[in-house]
């Protein structure tokens, strides 16, 4: 393995990464009750499982070497936080701040911004109203090739934004035109649908993919693992690679597990149903990977 850093890669083994546990996140049963509706939580997270949950996730990251930061409390932010990707985009010229799509999250850019600066992590831009923009729909292909999601939380003034920022970096920004599906308030990112575990190998789940992007996929020299339909719900297709072809994911998808070993790779899985599957955030909405190895 070499040693040199990228933040252009989803699959190179994770050298850095920020998380925000569930102390700092749902905070207590009371702040649960008060807002995991209106957030359109899928049921009330349990508390007590949640903590169980992250601290037996954190475990596998630290097991791994990764070095691990934390976003703190932040009394600006609420729930959703836990799922820190979204706020922000990893460059090699530092962060890109993003503008949520869902307005229960517009603080949180400025929130990760505050850690990123305390933390002495440069910040390379920001995007700004109209433009929308969330990390979840924003995926790199390659060191120079990133797919953003045109979904209802991103929109065409973000992608515009994020393209003059990266066009200097010398990256190519691709545009993939996502359905309605569940609509405006399905959390339904780009990948819901795309997660790259090595630079040939992708789980996808093609029913919802554009025609165009998958052949651009294959094009590329991916080989696709297919999720099937009945574990796409129960976020089969929500794969983080912490090195190449070594993958973790939510327990409960078999099939897809089964798929990824298959396929060469080394699978664990951690029970998610309170800090996963009720919030709609795998575990590579749980992690902002800052910098990996190639």
């Amino acid at each position: 393995m070499t040693t040199t850093l990228t933040a252009h890669s989803e699959t190179g083994k994770i050298q850095s990464l920020y998380i925000k546990n569930v102390e700092q996140a749902f905070i207590s049963e009371a702040h649960i009750d008060l807002h995991w509706q209106e957030l359109n939580f899928l049921s009330k997270p349990d508390l007590n499982n949640a903590l169980a949950e992250y601290t037996a996730f954190e475990a596998v990251l630290k097991e791994q070497g990764t070095q691990l930061l934390y976003l703190p409390l932040d009394a600006t932010v609420n729930m959703d936080s836990i799922y820190c990707r979204d706020a922000a985009i990893a460059t090699n010229k530092g962060m890109i701040i993003c503008n949520m799509g869902k307005a229960a999250r517009m603080l949180e850019p400025a929130a990760e911004k505050k850690a990123f600066e305390a933390n002495g992590i440069p910040v390379f831009g920001a995007i700004t109203a109209p433009g929308t923009l969330e990390g979840g729909d924003v995926a790199w292909l390659d060191e120079n090739t990133l797919a953003v999601g045109h979904t209802y939380r991103t929109n065409e003034e973000g992608i515009r934004q994020l393209t003059a920022l990266l066009q200097p970096l010398g990256v190519e920004v691709i545009t993939v035109p996502l359905p309605h599906y569940k609509g405006p308030s399905d959390v339904f990112h780009l990948m819901s649908i795309l997660s790259p575990v090595d630079v040939n190998l992708a789980v996808v789940y093609s029913p919802l993919m554009p025609i165009g992007f998958r052949n651009l996929l294959l094009q590329k020299g991916y080989q696709l693992v297919e999720v099937p339909h009945e574990e796409f719900e129960s976020m089969g297709c929500n794969v983080l690679a912490l090195a190449p072809r070594i993958c973790m994911m939510v327990d409960g998808n078999p099939k897809t597990k089964m798929a990824l070993e298959n396929a060469g790779c080394k699978v664990i899985v951690y029970k998610g149903e309170d800090i996963s599957v009720k919030g709609g955030g795998g575990p590579t909405c749980l992690t902002r990977p800052v910098m990996r190895y190639r």
